[in-house]
């Protein structure tokens, strides 16, 4: 397992986890969602490929509607 900061809060993953994998894990509906992986804005077609690094910090913004 590694420990990660997600949105502030810490998270412990295993080892080998992608942010595809971690979306799944948190239950994210990824239709209307951006990911930034430290400070840096992750394309959607890089998530199933990049990889989570130890320490690493991620914010997961997710669009809503409504009036």
């Amino acid at each position: 397992m590694i420990s990660i900061r997600v949105n502030g809060e810490q998270h412990d993953v295993p080892r080998g986890t992608t942010v595809a994998d971690l979306l799944s894990l948190l239950q994210v509906q990824t239709r209307y969602c951006a990911v930034e992986l430290n400070r840096r804005v992750v394309p959607r077609e890089a998530w199933s490929h990049t990889g989570l690094d130890p320490g690493c910090e991620l914010e997961i913004v997710t669009l809503t509607g409504g009036g």
